[in-house]
């Protein structure tokens, strides 16, 4: 008996989490209600709660997938890119993070909505898909400063990936200190090509 519930309680989940992302994707986080959630799952409104503790839960899960999403795509640009110096791996790695964030842009941004800080109580998984995407940034780096040690190599990943996170997310915002979006590739790889030289 106790199999099936666990059965039926992980079903509504996933529906959960599908009626949830989709939410996202039309109208961002902001407009995750747990009624219109409740009704596209199929379930009572309590049952949420009997499957996540709150709705910053659920968007943790919602986060989940395109977290891997993200690393996915991040990965994918890697691809056949071994003989490739580390600058043009960094440039693919970031064009791939901003092509990204410019097709799932409310997902993308609902990746950074959620409140959550070096404080917080903060699930193993989310901390294994960040060190995954650091690592890829670290890798080209470490080549570029083997003279770093471990906390200044994941010092300057953490420059390098807010770098890149800033410059696209004002392009995507249209922001007056930002660039247009068509030429935020090109402001990416101006920076990019300066990594490491003297």
């Amino acid at each position: 008996m106790a199999g099936k519930v666990q059965e039926r309680q992980a079903k509504l989940r996933e529906r959960l989490i599908d009626a949830g992302e989709a939410q996202v994707i039309a109208g961002g986080v902001s407009s995750m209600k747990a009624r219109d959630l409740a009704r596209e799952a199929g379930c009572a409104l309590g049952a949420i709660y009997n499957v996540f503790d709150d709705m910053q839960a659920l968007l943790m899960a919602i986060n989940m997938r395109t977290f891997r999403r993200m690393g996915i795509a991040v990965a994918a640009s890697q691809e056949g890119a071994e003989g490739l110096d580390p600058n043009e791996r960094m440039i693919r790695m970031a064009t791939a993070y901003l092509h990204f964030a410019a097709e799932n842009t409310n997902l993308w941004r609902a990746l950074f909505d959620l409140e959550m800080s070096v404080d917080s109580r903060v699930p193993d998984w989310y901390l294994q898909e960040l060190g995954r995407l650091f690592a890829y940034i670290a890798a080209p780096l470490a080549e570029l400063f083997p003279e770093k040690d471990e906390d200044e190599l994941d010092l300057m990943t953490r420059a390098m990936f807010s770098a890149v996170h800033g410059i696209v997310l004002l392009g995507l915002e249209k922001r007056i200190s930002g660039v247009p979006i068509g030429r935020v590739e090109e402001m990416l790889k101006q920076l990019l090509c300066q990594i490491g030289n003297k």
